[in-house]
């Protein structure tokens, strides 16, 4: 019986062999990364009696969540962090002005295939698009991994999923992801290892693939991947890693994998998550036409270069909508950089958009609030009740083509429906 990517990756891990799903291991992780709860680590290290760090280059810092700082408190987290970051010589830490952690690290070389990746985010999951095990953990586990350099794990089983593409025009790996999370429920891959397989997950670039093992989380996913091959050693030579260090990892050809779900996209209209429930999705065509007060475009799972550009595909030479508010907020320094180099910012300015500083923004709640009564069409990964403001405001889940079209139009709409210039 062949071995599952996540067995593999937890040998090499821990050290042991012939490990099987169910079994506990101490695994000693690649990279520990902490974001808005890093001062929590910090404050616990220290009642530990600040003990020697097992080795401080795995530790990696980004202060993303908050940014910048909104209060004298969120400042006096920050600066403590700066001043571990002076004490402790942390080499990988990325302040305010940075981005948004998960795309940070990725885009600065910090996570290669075959990784054990830990991070004070459940969406840690995405750095499977590099062929990593990428999982959230809680601070209290970052910070014992700071001291002994170990986390006890269960080796997950495994499910494998299989999109059939293409997609259609207008529809796009976030479409995807909401449909499985709405058909297998947001606990259906609870704890489970998650592999996209298929031609179509095949074709995807780099970014494209965040978003599917970004998204795996909300359904409940220990951690997703998409098997490594060309297409991430070139965005891993592109973000300066040495090849000669990477050492990728997949399944077996023979591995067994408990569930296996087939996905035939090729007909797929967009989809759209309905508050409140990550998992409470419909095409598009049972929600167009609701009224929305504010569009976001911007998380780890749609802030990312294509997702801009495809933004701005459907805005350009559009405005906005009266009484719509558009905020887009870049995923890092380096894509607003880019986009702005080839014209994206500026068509989104144009359009009516308010573009902010990168970084998690409204999806984090920094930003972006709404009043009692009103619609938010978001990009992110979650649209819980509460999460942007009121607690009587709604949170609607769509890709980055939807949220533009609609901000144009003030409705939700397939941007199908949209002329965009040729």
């Amino acid at each position: 019986m062949g071995k599952t990517f996540a067995v593999k990756a937890l040998e090499r891990a821990s050290g042991e062999r012939g490990l099987a799903p169910g079994q506990i291991v101490d695994a000693y992780p690649d990279l520990y990364m902490s974001h808005t709860a890093t001062w929590r680590c910090i404050k616990t290290w220290e009642r530990m009696g600040e003990p020697e760090l097992f080795d401080k280059d795995r530790i990696a810092m980004v202060m993303d969540h908050i940014s910048p700082a909104q209060t004298a408190k969120i400042a006096g987290d920050h600066r403590l962090s700066r001043a571990f970051r002076d004490k402790m010589g942390i080499k990988n830490f990325f302040d305010v002005n940075a981005g948004i952690a998960h795309v940070v690290l990725m885009e600065n070389g910090l996570v290669k295939p075959g990784n054990l990746i830990i991070g004070t985010d459940s969406h840690s999951t995405i750095y499977g698009a590099l062929g990593a095990l990428g999982t959230g953990v809680g601070f209290s586990e970052i910070t014992a991994a700071w001291v002994t350099g170990k986390l006890w794990m269960r080796v997950p089983e495994s499910m494998k999923i299989v999109v059939k593409g293409p997609l259609p025009d207008g529809v796009y790996p976030k479409d995807v992801m909401l449909k499985l999370i709405g058909d297998i429920s947001a606990d259906g891959a609870t704890y489970y290892s998650v592999e996209f397989h298929g031609d179509w997950v095949e074709s995807l670039s780099t970014s494209e693939r965040m978003t599917l093992c970004n998204l795996a989380m909300e359904a409940g996913a220990k951690n997703a991947v998409v098997p490594p091959d060309a297409e991430t050693m070139r965005y891993l030579a592109e973000h300066g890693v040495d090849l000669d260090t990477v050492q990728p990892l997949a399944s077996d050809p023979d591995a067994v994998f408990e569930k296996t779900i087939e996905l035939d996209a090729t007909e797929l209209e967009p989809q759209i998550a309905i508050p409140h429930n990550v998992d409470d999705v419909v095409g598009i065509s049972g929600v167009a036409g609701t009224k929305v007060d504010q569009v976001f475009i911007g998380s780890c799972a749609n802030a990312k270069y294509d997702d801009l550009a495809i933004a701005a595909r459907y805005l350009k030479g559009n405005r906005i909508a009266p009484g719509v508010r558009l905020v887009v907020t870049p995923a890092s320094a380096d894509i607003m950089a880019k986009a702005a180099a080839d014209g994206i910012v500026t068509t989104l300015i144009e359009s009516g958009a308010l573009i902010t500083n990168p970084g998690c923004g409204a999806c984090a709640g920094s930003g972006g609030a709404m009043a009692d009564g009103e619609v938010t069409l978001s990009t992110a990964n979650r649209n819980f009740r509460g999460r942007m403001g009121s607690y009587e405001s709604s949170i609607y889940l769509s890709s980055p083509a939807v949220a533009a079209a609609s901000a144009v139009t003030g409705v939700i709409t397939d941007p199908r429906h949209v002329a965009v210039p040729a």
